[in-house]
Protein backbone atom coordinates (compact mmCIF):
# COMPACT_ATOMS: atom_id res chain seq x y z
CA UNK A 1 0.00 0.00 0.00
CA UNK A 2 1.48 3.45 -0.82
CA UNK A 3 2.06 5.48 1.81
CA UNK A 4 1.65 9.26 1.45
CA UNK A 5 2.34 12.15 3.78
CA UNK A 6 0.44 15.61 3.67
CA UNK A 7 1.32 18.45 5.44
CA UNK A 8 -1.16 21.39 5.79
CA UNK A 9 -3.72 18.60 5.59
CA UNK A 10 -6.33 20.71 7.67
CA UNK A 11 -6.78 23.13 4.83
CA UNK A 12 -9.00 22.90 1.87
CA UNK A 13 -6.11 21.96 -0.75
CA UNK A 14 -4.01 19.85 1.69
CA UNK A 15 -6.88 18.11 2.68
CA UNK A 16 -8.45 17.54 -0.94
CA UNK A 17 -5.20 16.11 -1.59
CA UNK A 18 -5.53 13.81 0.74
CA UNK A 19 -8.88 12.42 -0.10
CA UNK A 20 -7.99 11.94 -3.86
CA UNK A 21 -4.59 9.95 -2.42
CA UNK A 22 -7.00 7.92 -0.08
CA UNK A 23 -9.30 7.22 -3.25
CA UNK A 24 -7.07 5.39 -4.70
CA UNK A 25 -6.57 3.00 -1.73
CA UNK A 26 -3.23 4.93 0.04
CA UNK A 27 -2.71 5.12 3.69
CA UNK A 28 -2.20 8.68 4.80
CA UNK A 29 -0.52 10.07 7.36
CA UNK A 30 -1.69 13.73 7.78
CA UNK A 31 -0.30 16.61 9.30
CA UNK A 32 -0.99 20.07 10.21
CA UNK A 33 -0.35 22.40 13.51
CA UNK A 34 -4.28 22.49 13.92
CA UNK A 35 -4.86 18.94 15.63
CA UNK A 36 -8.72 19.50 15.43
CA UNK A 37 -9.18 20.76 12.24
CA UNK A 38 -6.81 17.45 11.49
CA UNK A 39 -9.39 15.25 13.11
CA UNK A 40 -11.53 16.29 11.32
CA UNK A 41 -9.68 15.96 7.87
CA UNK A 42 -8.78 12.02 9.23
CA UNK A 43 -12.55 11.62 9.75
CA UNK A 44 -13.48 12.12 6.62
CA UNK A 45 -10.66 9.66 5.26
CA UNK A 46 -11.50 6.93 7.53
CA UNK A 47 -9.33 4.32 9.19
CA UNK A 48 -6.25 4.64 6.56
CA UNK A 49 -5.24 7.80 8.06
CA UNK A 50 -2.71 8.78 10.72
CA UNK A 51 -2.71 11.94 12.06
CA UNK A 52 0.86 14.00 13.40
CA UNK A 53 0.83 17.72 14.74
CA UNK A 54 3.72 19.45 13.61
CA UNK A 55 4.17 23.15 13.91
CA UNK A 56 6.30 23.93 11.18
CA UNK A 57 7.86 27.23 12.39
CA UNK A 58 10.22 24.85 14.71
CA UNK A 59 13.13 23.88 12.74
CA UNK A 60 13.52 20.14 14.11
CA UNK A 61 9.82 19.50 13.85
CA UNK A 62 9.81 19.02 9.44
CA UNK A 63 12.71 16.58 9.58
CA UNK A 64 11.21 14.90 13.00
CA UNK A 65 7.84 14.74 10.97
CA UNK A 66 9.39 12.52 8.01
CA UNK A 67 11.35 10.36 10.34
CA UNK A 68 8.52 9.73 12.65
CA UNK A 69 6.01 8.76 9.94
CA UNK A 70 8.49 6.50 8.02
CA UNK A 71 8.90 4.71 11.80
CA UNK A 72 5.79 4.32 12.46
CA UNK A 73 3.87 3.62 9.49
CA UNK A 74 6.49 2.54 6.99
CA UNK A 75 8.23 3.81 4.09
CA UNK A 76 6.80 7.29 3.03
CA UNK A 77 6.40 6.64 -1.06
CA UNK A 78 4.74 10.32 -1.59
CA UNK A 79 5.50 13.39 -0.07
CA UNK A 80 3.23 16.23 -0.64
CA UNK A 81 4.28 19.85 1.03
CA UNK A 82 0.74 21.70 1.33
CA UNK A 83 1.28 23.43 4.31
CA UNK A 84 1.27 26.81 3.55
CA UNK A 85 0.88 30.39 5.13
CA UNK A 86 -0.64 33.99 2.84
CA UNK A 87 0.05 37.11 5.09
CA UNK A 88 -1.11 39.98 3.77
CA UNK A 89 1.96 42.03 4.50
CA UNK A 90 3.32 45.01 2.35
CA UNK A 91 7.02 45.32 1.51
CA UNK A 92 7.13 49.02 3.46
CA UNK A 93 6.30 47.18 6.51
CA UNK A 94 8.26 43.62 6.32
CA UNK A 95 9.74 42.94 9.87
CA UNK A 96 12.04 39.96 10.63
CA UNK A 97 9.47 37.90 12.21
CA UNK A 98 7.06 38.27 10.05
CA UNK A 99 9.40 37.02 7.03
CA UNK A 100 11.24 34.49 8.77
CA UNK A 101 8.27 33.00 9.89
CA UNK A 102 6.59 33.15 6.47
CA UNK A 103 9.76 31.52 4.77
CA UNK A 104 9.90 29.27 7.77
CA UNK A 105 6.70 27.58 6.83
CA UNK A 106 6.55 27.70 2.83
CA UNK A 107 10.02 27.42 1.94
CA UNK A 108 12.47 26.26 4.80
CA UNK A 109 9.69 23.09 5.78
CA UNK A 110 9.74 21.78 2.31
CA UNK A 111 13.10 22.18 1.72
CA UNK A 112 13.51 20.04 5.33
CA UNK A 113 11.17 17.37 4.81
CA UNK A 114 12.38 16.60 0.94
CA UNK A 115 16.14 16.20 2.89
CA UNK A 116 14.61 14.05 5.57
CA UNK A 117 12.58 11.69 2.41
CA UNK A 118 15.95 11.58 0.43
CA UNK A 119 18.13 10.33 3.20
CA UNK A 120 15.58 7.22 4.21
CA UNK A 121 14.80 6.54 1.04
CA UNK A 122 18.51 6.33 -0.17
CA UNK A 123 19.12 4.27 3.03
CA UNK A 124 16.42 2.32 2.09
CA UNK A 125 16.57 1.93 -1.59
CA UNK A 126 13.58 2.94 -2.78
CA UNK A 127 11.99 5.21 -4.99
CA UNK A 128 10.37 8.09 -3.39
CA UNK A 129 7.65 11.57 -5.17
CA UNK A 130 7.11 14.93 -3.44
CA UNK A 131 4.82 17.34 -5.00
CA UNK A 132 5.25 20.69 -3.67
CA UNK A 133 2.45 23.19 -3.76
CA UNK A 134 3.60 26.63 -5.06
CA UNK A 135 0.92 29.26 -6.22
CA UNK A 136 0.97 31.78 -9.64
CA UNK A 137 2.33 34.13 -6.98
CA UNK A 138 5.76 32.53 -7.74
CA UNK A 139 5.14 34.98 -11.10
CA UNK A 140 3.68 38.26 -10.59
CA UNK A 141 3.08 39.43 -6.99
CA UNK A 142 0.18 41.76 -5.69
CA UNK A 143 0.18 44.57 -3.10
CA UNK A 144 0.14 42.98 -0.03
CA UNK A 145 1.70 40.43 -1.82
CA UNK A 146 5.17 40.35 -1.97
CA UNK A 147 7.01 38.21 1.04
CA UNK A 148 4.19 35.39 -0.22
CA UNK A 149 5.22 35.83 -3.71
CA UNK A 150 9.39 35.64 -2.83
CA UNK A 151 8.77 32.12 -1.03
CA UNK A 152 7.06 30.61 -3.90
CA UNK A 153 9.65 31.73 -6.01
CA UNK A 154 12.07 30.54 -4.25
CA UNK A 155 10.06 27.15 -3.32
CA UNK A 156 10.06 26.86 -7.31
CA UNK A 157 13.80 27.10 -7.33
CA UNK A 158 14.55 24.73 -4.53
CA UNK A 159 12.12 22.79 -6.35
CA UNK A 160 14.50 22.16 -9.29
CA UNK A 161 17.42 22.16 -7.57
CA UNK A 162 16.31 19.13 -5.63
CA UNK A 163 14.97 17.24 -8.40
CA UNK A 164 18.55 18.20 -10.28
CA UNK A 165 20.35 16.50 -7.16
CA UNK A 166 18.37 13.82 -5.87
CA UNK A 167 17.14 11.90 -9.07
CA UNK A 168 20.47 9.78 -8.37
CA UNK A 169 18.65 8.96 -5.07
CA UNK A 170 15.56 7.89 -6.84
CA UNK A 171 13.71 11.15 -5.75
CA UNK A 172 11.32 13.05 -8.28
CA UNK A 173 10.91 16.67 -6.96
CA UNK A 174 8.16 18.35 -8.39
CA UNK A 175 5.55 21.23 -7.81
CA UNK A 176 1.89 21.78 -8.46
CA UNK A 177 1.02 25.74 -8.94
CA UNK A 178 -2.84 26.70 -8.22
CA UNK A 179 -4.41 29.93 -9.61
CA UNK A 180 -7.40 31.14 -7.35
CA UNK A 181 -8.69 28.81 -5.44
CA UNK A 182 -11.57 29.53 -3.02
CA UNK A 183 -11.38 27.95 0.22
CA UNK A 184 -12.46 28.43 3.68
CA UNK A 185 -9.59 29.31 5.87
CA UNK A 186 -9.28 30.60 9.38
CA UNK A 187 -5.56 30.35 9.28
CA UNK A 188 -5.28 32.00 5.87
CA UNK A 189 -8.31 34.43 5.09
CA UNK A 190 -9.57 35.71 2.10
CA UNK A 191 -11.57 39.00 1.83
CA UNK A 192 -14.82 38.74 -0.16
CA UNK A 193 -13.33 42.39 -2.14
CA UNK A 194 -10.49 39.97 -3.64
CA UNK A 195 -12.38 37.37 -4.33
CA UNK A 196 -14.41 39.57 -6.62
CA UNK A 197 -11.35 41.35 -7.69
CA UNK A 198 -9.13 38.40 -9.04
CA UNK A 199 -8.50 38.18 -12.57
CA UNK A 200 -10.21 36.12 -14.81
CA UNK A 201 -8.49 33.05 -16.43
CA UNK A 202 -9.61 32.08 -20.17
CA UNK A 203 -11.59 28.96 -18.17
CA UNK A 204 -13.69 31.35 -17.12
CA UNK A 205 -14.07 30.10 -13.24
CA UNK A 206 -11.97 29.54 -10.02
CA UNK A 207 -10.10 26.24 -8.92
CA UNK A 208 -11.81 24.04 -6.63
CA UNK A 209 -9.18 21.77 -4.03
CA UNK A 210 -10.05 18.88 -6.03
CA UNK A 211 -8.90 20.31 -9.30
CA UNK A 212 -5.55 20.90 -7.26
CA UNK A 213 -5.79 17.51 -5.81
CA UNK A 214 -6.13 15.54 -9.60
CA UNK A 215 -3.12 17.28 -10.45
CA UNK A 216 -1.16 16.21 -7.47
CA UNK A 217 -2.03 12.26 -7.79
CA UNK A 218 -1.31 12.27 -11.48
CA UNK A 219 1.92 14.05 -11.28
CA UNK A 220 2.89 12.12 -7.62
CA UNK A 221 1.68 8.54 -10.04
CA UNK A 222 3.54 6.50 -11.87
CA UNK A 223 2.01 7.74 -15.18
CA UNK A 224 4.50 10.77 -14.25
CA UNK A 225 7.43 9.01 -13.74
CA UNK A 226 9.74 10.51 -16.27
CA UNK A 227 8.82 13.92 -15.06
CA UNK A 228 10.93 15.81 -12.45
CA UNK A 229 11.69 19.19 -11.71
CA UNK A 230 8.60 20.35 -13.41
CA UNK A 231 6.39 23.24 -12.11
CA UNK A 232 2.46 22.28 -13.16
CA UNK A 233 0.15 25.37 -13.69
CA UNK A 234 -3.35 24.17 -12.83
CA UNK A 235 -4.62 27.78 -13.10
CA UNK A 236 -7.49 27.62 -15.59
CA UNK A 237 -5.01 29.83 -18.24
CA UNK A 238 -4.42 32.95 -16.00
CA UNK A 239 -0.43 32.32 -16.58
CA UNK A 240 -1.37 32.61 -19.70
CA UNK A 241 -1.50 36.40 -19.99
CA UNK A 242 -4.07 39.35 -18.39
CA UNK A 243 -7.37 38.48 -20.11
CA UNK A 244 -8.67 41.14 -18.00
CA UNK A 245 -6.91 44.06 -19.34
CA UNK A 246 -8.28 46.18 -22.37
CA UNK A 247 -6.96 46.18 -26.04
CA UNK A 248 -4.29 48.88 -26.63
CA UNK A 249 -5.80 50.17 -29.59
CA UNK A 250 -9.36 49.75 -30.34
CA UNK A 251 -10.11 47.43 -33.19
CA UNK A 252 -13.78 47.75 -35.16
CA UNK A 253 -16.02 44.43 -34.75
CA UNK A 254 -14.79 42.66 -37.76
CA UNK A 255 -10.90 42.88 -36.78
CA UNK A 256 -11.72 41.91 -33.41
CA UNK A 257 -13.92 39.12 -34.53
CA UNK A 258 -12.39 35.34 -33.89
CA UNK A 259 -11.53 34.22 -36.98
CA UNK A 260 -11.55 37.00 -38.86
CA UNK A 261 -9.47 36.91 -42.24
CA UNK A 262 -5.72 38.39 -41.48
CA UNK A 263 -6.18 40.63 -44.94
CA UNK A 264 -9.34 42.34 -43.31
CA UNK A 265 -7.75 43.42 -40.31
CA UNK A 266 -5.33 46.54 -39.84
CA UNK A 267 -1.96 45.99 -38.03
CA UNK A 268 -0.18 47.90 -34.97
CA UNK A 269 2.50 48.39 -37.83
CA UNK A 270 0.06 49.69 -40.47
CA UNK A 271 -1.13 52.09 -38.09
CA UNK A 272 1.84 53.13 -37.29
CA UNK A 273 2.71 54.35 -40.63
Amino acid sequence: MTHVLVTGAAGGIGGAIAEAFAAQGAFLTLSDRDIDALRVSASRIGTGAAIRAADLTDPAAATALVEESWATHGPVDVLVNAAGVYPSLDMAYVDAPAWDRLFAVNLRAPVLTTAALARLAAADGRPASVVNISSGSALRSRPGGGPYASSKAALEMATRAAALELGGHGLRVNAVSPGFVLVDSDCNPVSAAYAEAIDVNPLGRPGTPEDIARAVCWLAGPDASWITGEVLRVDGGSSTGALHLPRIWQADDTRATPGASAAAGTTTEEHAR
